[in-house]
């Protein structure tokens, strides 16, 4: 069982778990010694039946001491300073209202400018075709 996954990720779900009942890390040390001794002395177990029921009887204490309130680090998600000092977001400037009626008006005379202009076309292509049918 030394190098077995699942005994190593219930070796640290159960360090984690001690550490939410002892957030300071001089007493949560002594728990986490304790811990170790226990999994060590099951390290020897080959049997695939007797790891299970160890496994199993580890999983079942693990949820008898699951913490209410577990421990977060202060900047992590769900942490007391999670997201306390974030940037500020990159707003842009309104633009004054006296340049938004400007815009508005180069648009409108941009606009007559090129009717105007077809116009002009349309009657150039008109006075074009009246000359031809007269001739």
């Amino acid at each position: 069982m030394a190098a077995n996954p699942q005994a190593l990720s219930l070796y640290r779900r159960s360090l984690k778990l001690s550490l939410d009942w002892a957030v300071q890390r001089n007493l949560w040390r002594g728990q986490a010694v304790y811990i170790r001794s226990l999994f060590d002395a099951n390290k020897h177990v080959r049997d695939p039946r007797q790891q299970k029921v160890l496994f199993q009887e580890t999983e079942k204490l693990l949820q008898e001491w699951k913490h209410p309130d577990p421990y977060r680090a202060p900047t992590a998600p769900g942490g007391s300073k999670y997201e306390r000092n974030m940037e500020a977001p990159i707003l842009q400037m309104p633009i004054p209202q006296h340049e938004v009626i400007a815009q508005e008006l180069k648009a409108a005379e941009d606009a007559e400018r090129l009717r105007r202009e077809e116009l002009e076309k349309e009657e150039a292509r008109d006075r074009e075709l009246e000359g031809k049918t007269r001739a």
